[in-house]
């Protein structure tokens, strides 16, 4: 991606710090779970499948399945912002949970025509099973105090995205550096301009 522009409705972005929170980031700057290949796209992209793990079985149901956890993930995550978690909805909080407790897909290390060790799953990933292991990065998050303490909202005009600051002393400002930063940078820039013509 080109700095400066706006990521484009089928590029996907994986730079909240969560898997959690890059599920969130799937609704900017317009709904990206509207395909099943963009779906397929972001579950490889998050790491939620081994690479090169046939994804064909996933269809038309899923994408609705996913927007739903995520609405109910942006809740609670909306709610946990600055350190200190608000008072959620007992009904999201118990969806969240429910969704937690499905096993995550089983990994199994297989040897490779190298000879080396590689990660597969022992069959292909379900729906609920991928969900679950959002729920359970989402409980995760929002239940330890030093990460929960690291969210923050993007400073960036009009930019939604939640993500881990972990940089250090807890100062950055905004999502990515290359897209709500130098957005920042250059209307700054311009300011500086038009006050020196002025």
């Amino acid at each position: 991606m080109a700095l400066g522009t706006v990521t484009a409705p089928y590029e996907l972005r994986f730079d909240a710090g969560r898997v959690c929170l890059d599920l969130l980031a799937t609704t900017h700057p317009e709904e990206r779970f509207d395909s099943v290949p963009v779906l397929r796209a972001w579950i490889a992209g998050a790491g939620l499948v081994p690479p090169g793990t046939s994804l064909a079985h996933v269809d038309a149901s899923w994408p609705g399945e996913f927007r739903e956890l995520r609405a109910l993930v942006g809740q609670l995550v909306r709610c946990g912002l600055g350190g200190e978690p608000r008072p959620a909805s007992r009904a999201v909080l118990a969806r969240v949970n429910e969704a937690a407790r499905t096993a995550p897909p089983a990994p199994s290390a297989v040897l490779a025509e190298s000879g080396a060790l590689v990660r597969e799953l022992a069959a292909a990933p379900e729906c609920a099973a991928l969900l679950g292991a959002i729920a359970r990065d989402t409980v995760e998050l929002l239940t330890d105090p030093v990460a929960r303490a690291g969210l923050r909202q993007c400073a960036g005009d009009n930019c939604p995205i939640v993500y881990v600051d972990s940089s250090r002393g807890r100062r950055r400002r905004w999502c990515s550096s290359e897209v709500c930063g130098n957005r920042e940078r250059v209307a700054r820039h311009r300011r500086r301009v038009a006050l020196t013509r002025a």
